[in-house]
């Protein structure tokens, strides 16, 4: 039996036993999958009677085997906490890209605070296992004093992580260098989190990055660090390297190697044998469409596909096994670093967003860029992934406000309306943003749960939302807690 089958087996066995679930090795026949159909307003009144008397309980098991959560802006929709409601009903929930520059806040039962990077939003439920995929990028250190300090508050993590043995290894130099490229480029930064992904995905690419599975060959692991320490010393004056510095960190990794053993797995192989098995898989995605390396605002985007198409490349999933996949948005837009946003407010009413929201970065505390919700930037991240549902997020920051204001269409400085969102960056930069003007609501909505308790300005919000993009909004938040989350 192979090493990481044993991991594996040691992992699903933990997981199984915290939880009372059994992971059978029997694999029976392939599960049905259940495509995700297009919501229509006449459609709604059906699927409302669907759900019966427990909105909750009905919309969460209804998901189909195999479902994600993807962010729908720029990024900081609040995708971590509906992870975190839903993963009780998934068997698995996954990371399927990014690194440790995704930041989700997530909240115990008991109220208190967690602010995860790499590690899945369903740790915090004992009988979950959390899968760190392939197309992620780990920078070891990081995960440890993640895990170290979920163990300090109570959480276990013993057995209920895997790492793919495929992802590849961000190191210390990756983030030296992400700084050094970011001030060569003087003006026209990016704005990364400077954390070192960008970098880590362009070894990747450049096919002279490291894997986890390197780690298991510390005879050659030496001669493929001393590469990227070399190529990061010819490309930037300012990164230092030495023998002892290659050393240093040879000696390091071994150290690391010992104690990421354990989490190590197949995870294509692992995550396949649940699909047959039927188990639910829940995916988390990091980052969001609009900052997706190719359907973003290129340049200003992340380096991974935060897109539907990133949970096939970067767990080994099927596109045929995928079905719900949720949007997260916010009932207003955010975005931190530089690039194009077309809806943004300046002066006091960007303060007043931002204050009200909290909108601070989970990974940097960067105050973000505030401005109202983007139609078209969120009928275009619909297009692309599908989403059976949508979940608006941050309803109740609006609160007190006379008037919202919905960015509807695009028009080009000669008034002709875009049929799209735009790739080139220099059209996108000039247009004209038509907004809808709707009404605001005055009373705190924070402690409603039932949809039809929401004041009628508010629903009327939510409603317009809907038909604007076409897509139904099944999950409402109206504050940071667990329950703080209407199902409509």
């Amino acid at each position: 039996m192979s090493l990481s089958t044993v991991n594996h087996a040691a992992a699903t066995a933990a997981a199984a036993a915290g939880s009372g679930k059994s992971f059978s090795s029997a694999a029976p026949a392939a599960p049905s999958v259940r495509l995700p159909r297009r919501w229509s307003p006449a459609a709604a009144a059906v699927s409302a009677a669907a759900v019966g008397a427990d909105p909750a309980a009905d919309r969460v098991s209804a998901l189909s085997q195999v479902s994600g959560v993807l962010g729908s802006q720029w990024g900081d929709e609040g995708k971590g906490k509906l992870v975190d409601v839903l993963a009780p009903r998934f068997d698995i929930v996954a990371r399927c890209q990014g690194g440790a520059n995704a930041g989700h806040t997530i909240y115990n039962s008991e109220g208190k605070k967690f602010a995860l990077h790499l590690v899945p939003s369903g740790i915090l439920h004992e009988g979950t296992l959390c899968v760190v995929g392939n197309g992620a990028v780990i920078h070891v250190p990081g995960f440890f004093n993640e895990i170290d300090g979920l163990e300090s508050n109570g959480v276990n993590c013993n057995g209920r992580i895997l790492v793919s043995d495929r992802a590849h290894l961000l190191f210390d130099l990756h983030q030296a260098v992400d700084g050094l490229r970011e001030a060569e480029l003087a003006n026209s930064f990016i704005g990364t989190t400077k954390r070192g992904i960008g970098p880590c995905y362009s070894s990747k690419v450049t096919r002279n990055g490291l894997r986890v599975c390197d780690l298991r060959h510390m005879d050659t692991f030496g001669d493929k660090l001393d590469v990227l320490f070399k190529d990061a010393a010819s490309r930037f004056e300012g990164f230092e390297y030495s023998k002892s510095m290659l050393k240093e960190e040879i000696e390091r990794y071994k150290r690391f190697a010992e104690r990421l053993e354990p989490f190590i797995a197949d995870t294509v192989h692992v995550l396949n044998e649940y699909i047959q098995q039927k188990k639910k898989i829940l995916v988390e995605g990091g980052q969001a469409t609009m900052l997706d390396i190719d359907f973003g605002t290129y340049p200003f985007v992340t380096s991974s596909s935060p897109s539907a198409g990133g949970i096939c490349t970067g767990l080994g999933i099927a596109p045929r096994c995928i079905g719900d996949l949720i949007g997260v948005v916010k009932a207003y837009t955010t975005r931190v670093g530089s690039g194009p946003f077309p809806t943004e407010l300046f002066g006091e009413e960007g303060d007043l967003l931002r204050k009200s929201g909290m909108e601070f970065g989970t990974t940097t505390g960067r105050p973000r860029r505030c401005g109202w919700l983007d139609i078209v930037a969120l009928k275009y991240c619909c297009e692309i992934n599908g989403f059976s549902s949508l979940n608006l997020t941050k309803l109740d920051v609006l609160s007190g406000l006379s008037e919202i204001k919905l960015g509807v269409t695009y028009n080009q400085p000669d008034g002709q309306k875009l049929q799209s969102f735009p790739g080139d960056l220099d059209t996108l930069e000039q247009v004209q943003v038509k907004y809808e003007v709707l009404p605001g609501w005055q009373s705190d909505i924070s402690s409603v749960r039932n949809y039809s308790e929401l004041p009628l300005a508010a629903q009327r919000y939510v409603e317009r939302i809907e038909e604007l993009v076409g897509v139904p909004v099944h999950y409402i938040g109206v504050g940071p807690g667990r329950d703080a989350l209407i199902y409509k």
